[in-house]
C-alpha cells in the first residue's frame, strides 16, 4: 500500500510542479516538463520556445528557478536543463494554451478549434483531436469534439505516438475545459532500418539494366544472362576436350 501512496504522491507533486512552471515560464513559451528521479537527485527537463528567458544572464535565471523548486516542492539536488521546442505546432501543451488564449480574447471555440487543427496538420502531424467541454453556448454544459487524421486509441502504439495535454479557462459562462491529443509520425516505431548505401548500389544496377534493355531489346535479365554464360562455358570446355582426344 505504501508503494501506491508514493505513486499518487509523486503524480500529485508533478501536477503541482507543472502548474507552477506553466505560470512562471508563461512568457518563455512553456511547453511541458519531464521529471526523472536519479540516484543523485531529481532531473527536470524544461521544453520552452525561448530558452534564453529561462536561463537568464550568465545562468542567473536557471539558478533562481532551481532554488525555488527545491524550497517549494522539497526536492533534493535538482538539476534543471532547458530544451528548445523546434516545432511549437506539434507540442500539445503549447497548442492547448493557444486555444485557451483565443477563447479568452473572444474567438468562438469552434473557430479556435478548426484553426488549431489546420495548423497542427499543416506542421506534419499524423492526427489531432480536440475536445472542448463546459457551458459553451447555453446554461447546460456539453462538449464538442473535433478531429482530423489518425489518432490511435489504445495499445502500446497509442502510448508511444499520442501526446496529450489539458487546459482550462474561466469565461463569463463558466469554466471551459480543453483536451488536446496529437499523434506524431516521428514517434512510430520502425521494425528495421534500411541502409542507404546498399540501396543506392542496387538502384544503380537496376537503372543500368533498364537502360541497356531499352537500347537493345535482345538483352535479357541478369538471371538469364548468367545462365546463358554458364552454358557457353560448358560447351567450350566440351569442344576443347574433344579436340584433345582427336589429337
Amino acid at each position: 500500500m505504501s508503494a501506491i501512496k508514493n505513486v499518487i504522491k509523486n503524480n500529485f507533486r508533478n501536477m503541482e510542479l507543472d502548474e507552477y512552471l506553466s505560470s512562471t515560464l508563461h512568457e518563455a513559451g512553456y511547453g511541458g516538463a519531464e521529471v526523472q528521479k536519479t540516484p543523485i537527485g531529481t532531473k527536470i527537463t524544461l521544453f520552452v520556445i525561448r530558452p534564453g528567458l529561462v536561463i537568464g544572464r550568465k545562468g542567473s535565471g536557471i539558478r533562481d528557478l532551481t532554488t525555488r523548486l527545491e524550497q517549494q516542492f522539497n526536492l533534493e539536488n535538482v538539476q534543471v536543463s532547458v530544451t528548445e521546442v523546434t516545432k511549437p505546432e506539434l507540442n500539445p501543451h503549447l497548442m492547448a494554451n493557444r486555444i485557451a488564449q483565443l477563447i479568452e480574447r473572444g474567438t468562438a471555440f469552434r473557430r479556435a478549434s478548426l484553426w488549431t487543427i489546420n495548423t497542427i496538420m499543416g506542421a506534419g502531424a499524423m492526427g489531432v483531436e480536440i475536445t472542448i467541454s463546459g457551458k459553451l453556448r447555453g446554461e447546460r454544459a456539453h462538449f464538442e469534439k473535433h478531429s482530423a487524421g489518425i489518432i490511435p486509441k489504445s495499445g502500446k502504439i497509442a502510448d508511444e505516438v499520442v501526446k496529450s495535454s489539458t487546459n482550462s479557462i474561466l469565461t463569463k459562462m463558466g469554466l471551459v475545459g480543453i483536451k488536446l491529443k496529437i499523434s506524431l509520425r516521428e514517434e512510430i516505431p520502425r521494425d528495421f532500418d534500411l541502409n542507404a548505401e546498399p540501396e543506392s548500389k542496387t538502384q544503380g544496377i537496376s537503372e543500368g539494366v533498364s537502360e541497356a534493355g531499352s537500347e537493345n531489346s535482345d538483352i535479357q535479365p541478369d538471371s538469364e544472362i548468367k545462365t546463358e554464360s554458364k552454358d557457353i562455358t560448358n560447351s567450350e570446355v566440351k569442344e576443347i576436350a574433344v579436340n584433345k582426344n582427336e589429337t
